[in-house]
């Protein structure tokens, strides 16, 4: 195939979802109304073998940088930053001063950057989004928050707040300036507004000529459908009754329909549901009550209703590219940042505290109320498991369930006639290069604006979608991944992970996933040596990253065995 042309540099479209399940659209064999990010697809690319990090900071971390999250200094997740990291290299909490960003790049090689969305990579002034290479920015802070902007306890000046909701107070900025909770105004939905926000920042460049003659970099952050679970009642009504037959009905329906479209193999095999915990949200279906299973179905009417209120917002955001007749010209990627989200608060390693007597004090949980400003909720591993099948677990785990992700590309230039389901194995990492590689900008390598800076892990897809090369990575290529002790590293179609107990036996397993995507075969003891040639490389990558800790600290018991 001969390469493709490109006239001229190509704006960038980066779109991000926050906990969106491999199959939640209906493009990737989802139920979900979802036309608009369906449309991206029309004339793109559905990568099946796209991975991220098991959470959304590393993730971002790994985006914007173009290297491993250890390095960019989310190696541990702000929220969750252990005494044996606290200070090391790479464990800042923050998007670190040994990367260059991808936006300080493309911005000063011409580009108008703007971002509108989660931040997560930097709480202080000296960290917000507008110090690393966006000219315009709106920006949730932290991880989470109430997608309403409603936060009582702020308010209260007697509460002491559980840690995970101390990490998530609404703290938005514009900028340089920060914007209190009850500044956001009335009618503020977070998927809504940081749509309005980016459209006001594309609208402004097209009213100043100098910034129109600018390609445009543009980074949407959605924090949806990150709970807790809210979403407008009239499009959560359009769900009504859909998730009634239960999550593990729904896995089978998704499972059938991701085969039908190809997106994975006919003979996949699932891996059974993990589910720990004693409350309603970890049982199974047929053990729960006829109320707790209103309540868990509607759980998920609200998820779908936030991940549709999503869809119609980037509708918007296209719209408004059709009308500029920029489009064309416009390299658009759609992902999620990690698995679905299946763990439950109250054991989920961002939380030690009871979270329960601080919604019960601020919050209605009725189910009537659920969705609501008000309401506080989340829908566990039963529909995350739904969301990421056949893959095991979910986020927080290295296993596929929590790393394997939804990736869409359109670029008309090097997508149009192209297969639209591609199988080659990528990650966020290879973002940046790709996108530096297209806008003829070069990375400085290893020292930017006299500091010594890491290189980027990650490959440019250039080669590969201009038929250059027949891969992305070459099959020796080695990929590690670590986060709360749950580690796994892949050379080729090989992956040997460790999953501490009580989700996984606390030992190195082998898969070979072409055959077994759902991780449910361990090769281990067919294949010694290709474990131990796994594990080796494991080592290897502890050294590159600076991974910090050993087995012990990490509450891994036998991270050498056989």
């Amino acid at each position: 195939m001969p390469a493709a042309k490109i006239t001229g540099r190509p704006n960038f479209l980066v779109i991000v979802a926050d906990d969106l399940g491999f199959s939640d659209v209906g493009c990737y064999g989802g139920e979900i109304k979802t036309p608009h990010i369906d449309s991206i697809a029309k004339g793109g690319m559905r990568f099946t073998d796209f991975h991220a990090a098991s959470a959304c900071s590393p993730t971002r971390s790994m985006l914007l940088s173009g290297t491993d999250n250890h390095i960019a200094g989310i190696g541990a997740m702000i929220e969750k930053i252990q005494e044996f990291q606290r200070g090391k290299p790479g464990y800042e909490g923050y998007l670190n001063d040994r990367v260059v960003a991808l936006s300080e790049l493309l911005q000063e090689g011409g580009y108008h950057t703007m971002m509108s969305g989660k931040w997560h990579l930097g709480l202080t002034p000296d960290r917000f989004p507008c110090t690393r290479g966006f000219d315009r920015s709106y920006s949730l802070l932290p991880g989470a928050a109430n997608h309403y902007g409603w936060e009582p306890q702020l308010l209260d000046k007697n509460e002491e707040l559980p840690r995970l909701l101390k990490g998530t107070q609404t703290f938005y900025v514009e900028d340089d300036k920060r914007i209190e909770p009850h500044n956001l105004g009335e009618d503020f939905y977070s998927t809504t507004a940081f749509t309005d926000k980016l459209l006001q920042y594309l609208d402004d460049r097209s009213d100043d000529p100098e910034l129109k003659e600018k390609p445009f970099f543009a980074y949407l952050a959605y924090s949806a459908p990150h709970w807790p679970l809210q979403a407008p009642e009239t499009v959560i009504e359009e769900y009504k009754g859909v998730y009634d037959e239960g999550p593990e009905s729904l896995r089978q329906k998704r499972l059938m329909n991701l085969k039908r479209l190809g997106l994975i193999p006919k003979g996949a095999v699932a891996h059974d549901v993990i589910a720990v915990g004693g409350r309603k949200m970890s049982k199974y279906w047929k053990d729960l009550s006829s109320e707790d299973r209103r309540f868990s179905s509607r759980c998920m009417e609200i998820y779908a209703a936030m991940v549709q209120c999503m869809d119609e917002q980037i509708g918007r955001v296209l719209d408004r590219l059709r009308e500029s007749g920029e489009i064309d010209n416009t390299f658009i990627l759609f992902m999620s940042d990690n698995g679905a989200e299946g763990m439950l608060l109250e054991s989920i390693p961002l939380i030690e505290e009871n979270i329960f007597d601080h919604i019960d004090r601020y919050y209605d949980n009725s189910i009537e109320n659920l969705g609501k400003y008000n309401s506080y909720a989340w829908y566990g591993p039963h529909w995350a498991s739904a969301a990421t099948a056949p893959s095991r677990l979910y986020k927080c785990f290295t296993s596929e369930g929590g790393i394997r992700v939804p990736f869409i590309l359109n670029f008309p230039p090097l997508t149009y006639g192209k297969a639209s389901i591609d199988h080659s194995f990528c990650t966020v990492m290879d973002i940046a290069p790709t996108i530096l590689d297209l806008a003829g900008v070069k990375h400085p390598g290893t020292t930017y604006k006299s500091r010594t800076i890491a290189p980027m892990r990650g490959a440019s897809w250039l080669p590969y979608l201009q038929g250059r090369h027949d891969r992305i990575h070459s099959e020796d290529h080695v990929t590690g991944w670590e986060l709360f002790g749950r580690q796994a590293v892949r050379k080729g179609d090989w992956k040997a992970l460790l999953i501490p107990e009580p989700y996984g036996p606390g030992r190195w397993q082998l898969y070979r996933l072409s055959e077994d995507p759902g991780e449910t075969h361990d090769l281990g003891a067919d294949y010694p040596q290709k474990l131990a040639e796994l594990i080796s490389e494991w080592d290897n990558y502890v050294l590159e990253v600076g991974l910090v800790g050993d087995a012990i600290q990490y509450g891994v018991l036998e991270a050498k065995s056989s």
